[in-house]
Parts: C-alpha cells; structure tokens; sequence
C-alpha cells in the first residue's frame, strides 16, 4: 500500500516525565515513538517504523513476542478505517512461560528500531485513513534491579504509543495505478483426513489418537462451562476467573461459552486439527480462519485434562476466532489470569487464558 500521507507523534510510556535513574512501579522506562515507513513508487507497502528506547540506568528484560518484529507474532497493534476496527489476521499464540532464552536485552539508553509490515497482519488492503496504535502488555517483563515492570494495580505495564494517523492507498487504487497489489494472504491447508468428524492436518496416526481425545474432552469443558453459566447461581469459579458479577458480563461469558460448544460440537470436517507446527507453543490459530487449530510441540507434552491441558489449549484455541469468541491474548497463565479477573473483568472476559482456566476448572471451584 502507498502511505500519501501521515502525522507521528512520541509518547512517554507511563508517568515517565523525564528519564529516570530509579524507575519505581508506577513508571515505565519504555519510550516509543513511530512513524510512517516511506512507500516505494507505486509499491504495496503499509509499513510503520516503531522505535524503542530504554530511559532508564537499569537493564530491561522483556519477552520478545511483546516487542515489534519482522513478523508479528502477536496483535500488538489496534488499527482502524476510517473510524472502523480493521480485523488481525495473524496468529494468536498460546505460550509457555518464557526462559531466559525468549527475552530481549534493551541496555540502559539503547534505542530498538523495527520496520513492521502491518500488511501482513491487517486487513489494509482498502483505501481510506487508518489509525494505527501500538499497544502491547509487558508480563513478565523486569529491570536488571529485579523489579517488574507492573502498574500500581499489579497489573503488567503496557508499552503504548499514540495514535498515528496517515492516508493509505489501497489495492482499489494501486491497481487503478498499475502498482503490485499482490495479496499477502495466508495459505491454505487443504481439505486433511476426516477421523470421527475431525479434521487433520500433517498428523501421524499416534498424534491423530491423541488429539482426538483432547477433542472430547474440549468438547466435555465446553458442555460443562456452557451449562454452569445457563444457571443462576455465581459461585468462586467465574468470580475467580471472569471477576465480579454483573449481569452483563455473565451474559457475555454465557454467550462465549455457547459459541465455543457450538464451534467445538461440530463433527462434519470442519473442525481441523493441522500437527504441522514445530514451535514450542502449545497452540495457535489465525482468528480469521475458524476452525484450523495448529497444535505445536507445547500441546504433546501437556496432560489430557488439568491445568493447561491439550482439551484446555483447544478451549483456549477456539474462543480466539472471530466468529466464536474473538478473545485476545492480554495475559498468560493461572497467576496472570486471576489478577486480570481483579483488576479488570471487562479485559479478563476478553482474554483466552481466562476461559481456558475457567473450563479446566482446575482446582475444582463451585
């Protein structure tokens, strides 16, 4: 896509005023500014570039997938049309906790500089003014002092620039133009083997086996988690999972919660199973493509049923597409999850872990 036009701006993540040389917990070291990547002629390109730098006198250590890269392996960014939500189409990732191996080293005053491809990961092929926004949550992230980069409410920080507003030319007018409008999307699978109304993928015979009966039990989670919220009685398993009852938000757990039966329930092929991820994920799908689940190296050695199980990762999985749930990955993990469910329910009944913890059920919670 061609970039006509733009306005950046630079934002002091945080409370930041002026660099710190004790950051404490209400401030964040991260300042970020972006600003349009120029467009070759007539080039399909709808690029930003995103720069990072640490304030701080204090090493930061941040897990990678949080920071802007080549290719995205997370919705880090919220964009919009001409005032309209323009859809993610990147891979939504279920994680482990990250070693010491995932993290990226920023030192004291270094500055990161990343040119990012949204085309890759967005819907951009439209003409119109889009507003792009980079927006990532920080977990698990610390300074070399020991201290992690949360908010006065325990939550991770965020590192957050404003809005970038720019014109982009799309495949409507390049093509008018004779520019490349070569499409950037996903490719397909293929049709797989049907085993017992499942779909797979690039799957042994052993692997077929297993995966089909973290099927059934995904699909006993699902019938489990759909008819506790058809009740009426709220007990300490959806306060501890979703946080504090209203009426609204039980509707939409309820409403999530029939959306993943339905999906997981179906049985003519159109659920697949694709075993062609060789990552340490568990899992992960693309949100727009329901309803292919790429189960990785993660997702074999989990226990069938239990914390973070392979009928959980499919539970997880299968609320991220748009058409079921469309949760987002704002938080990983049991510790994670729960703090979410304090401090922010509105988010915790947006997020995948959430629901997959909450089906688990794991301690047994009434």
């Amino acid at each position: 896509m061609k970039l006509a036009a733009l306005t950046c701006s630079t934002l002091l993540v945080g409370a930041i005023a002026a660099v710190s040389a004790q950051p404490n917990a209400n401030s964040n070291p991260l300042r970020v500014s972006m600003v349009a990547a120029q467009a070759s002629s007539g080039g399909f390109l709808g690029s930003v570039e995103v720069t990072i730098t640490n304030t701080s006198r204090h090493t930061v250590r941040v897990p990678q997938w949080q920071l802007p890269s080549d290719f995205l392996e997370a919705k880090l960014f919220q964009v919009s049309r001409d005032g309209q939500p323009v859809q993610y189409e990147g891979p939504m990732i279920k994680r482990e906790l990250p070693g010491a191996a995932a993290f990226k080293i920023i030192r004291p005053g270094e500055t990161l500089r990343t040119v990012v491809d949204l085309s890759s990961a967005y819907d951009m092929s439209r003409s119109g003014e889009y507003i792009v926004t980079l927006s990532s949550t920080l977990q698990h992230a610390s300074l070399s002092n020991g201290e992690m980069l949360k908010n006065a409410n325990g939550l991770p920080m965020k590192v957050q620039s404003v809005p970038l507003r720019l014109w982009v030319d799309g495949a409507d007018v390049l093509e008018a133009k004779g520019g490349d409008v070569t499409s950037k999307g996903k490719p397909g699978s293929g049709g797989g083997t049907v085993v017992n109304g499942v779909s797979y993928v690039g799957c042994s015979t052993t692997q077929i086996n297993g995966a089909g009966q973290a099927v059934v039990e995904a699909r006993k989670y699902a019938e489990n988690g759909k008819g506790y919220l058809a009740g009426n009685t709220v007990g300490a398993r959806y306060t501890t999972w979703f946080g504090a009852y209203t009426s609204s938000r039980w509707n939409t757990a309820g409403q999530h919660f029939a959306a993943i039966d339905s999906a997981i329930d179906q049985n003519a092929g159109q659920v697949k199973i694709n075993c062609g991820c060789n990552q340490s994920y568990y899992a992960y799908v693309y949100p727009t493509r329901p309803y292919e689940i790429f189960v990785c190296r993660a997702f074999w050695s989990a226990p069938l049923t239990g914390t973070d199980s392979k009928a959980g990762t499919l539970i997880h999985e299968m609320s991220h597409f748009n058409v079921v749930a469309g949760t987002d990955d704002h938080v990983y993990g049991q510790s994670g999850a729960k703090s979410l469910a304090i401090s922010d329910p509105a988010a915790a009944l947006d997020n995948a872990d959430n629901h997959e913890y909450f089906a688990e059920n794991n301690p047994f919670q009434n």
